[in-house]
């Protein structure tokens, strides 16, 4: 934890990085993921003296969010990915699509 951080930041850094030990994070990347989150939170309270644009543009906290973007899921196979299947299928005019052209071309 940063230099001049309070009890509560430093309790809420213990339970986000158990947490993500529990769900199998390695300990190092439980670190970071605790680390990011507890510093997110204390620069969107004023508690640290600089804030990137990012931290502040959320209009809630991850706590009061209660996950709401956690199960939108991924936004599928990128556009390299989709290239390369349509490579192996040899599809015609394939370097020349977008995304959403390959997808359909692929039959997604």
């Amino acid at each position: 934890m940063p230099a001049g951080s309070n009890a509560k930041r430093e309790r809420q850094y213990e339970h986000i990085k158990e947490s993500a030990e529990d769900r199998g994070e390695s300990a190092k990347r439980a670190e970071e993921i605790a680390a990011r989150t507890v510093n997110k939170e204390r620069a969107r309270s004023g508690e640290s003296r600089t804030a990137s644009k990012a931290s502040m543009r959320d209009p809630k906290s991850a706590y009061e969010r209660g996950g709401q973007r956690s199960h939108s899921g991924a936004e599928g196979p990128t556009k390299d990915q989709l290239y390369e299947e349509a490579r192996k299928r040899n599809i015609h005019g394939r370097s020349s699509m977008t995304k959403t052209q390959l997808k359909n071309a692929l039959g997604r």
